[in-house]
């Protein structure tokens, strides 16, 4: 089977995000007093006491604006939890936040939804994410968290 990987928002983007985000917007950092926030820099939960920032983010735009797709409609923005300082990424490569149902979203390369799959259990990703890459038309993936539809991370073929 193949080992799929998470991609978080690479430092690049990061630093631009925690100047201003996909909304034009500055950051407001704030400490985290509870934890558990998902954070989408090193794909991790976040603990009580950090130093996060809630930002608003367009991944799709931005990997449209790095391959000449045009995403039109589908071009959307949301918001995502940060480290509100430079992190070091992932400790690690096993996929992050699937202890929740979570949707894999399919994107085509001009950037267009070609339909989506709930995965309910933990063991369903790798499953999901070959059953779409199955399909010559997807490009990308993005898991994105049921409850309110927030993008978590984006995986891509090979």
């Amino acid at each position: 089977m193949t080992t799929y990987t998470a991609r978080p928002i690479t430092a690049g983007v990061l630093e631009e995000l925690r100047t201003a985000d996909d909304a034009g917007r500055p950051p407001l950092p704030f400490t985290d007093e509870e934890g558990g926030a998902p954070l989408r820099c090193c794909l991790r939960h976040s603990v009580p006491g950090e130093l996060i920032a809630l930002v608003s983010y367009a991944p799709l735009r931005r990997w449209a604006a790095g391959t000449g797709a045009d995403p039109g409609a589908y071009d959307e923005q949301g918001p995502v939890f940060v480290h509100a300082e430079e992190c070091p990424g992932p400790a690690g490569d096993a996929l992050p936040f699937t202890r929740s149902h979570r949707t894999v979203r399919r994107y085509s390369a001009d950037g267009r939804i070609l339909g989506g799959r709930l995965v309910e259990d933990p063991s369903g990703f790798e499953p999901a994410f070959a059953e779409a890459f199955a399909d010559p038309e997807v490009a990308l993936l993005h898991v994105r968290a049921v409850e309110y539809g927030c993008f978590l991370y984006e995986v891509r073929r090979g």
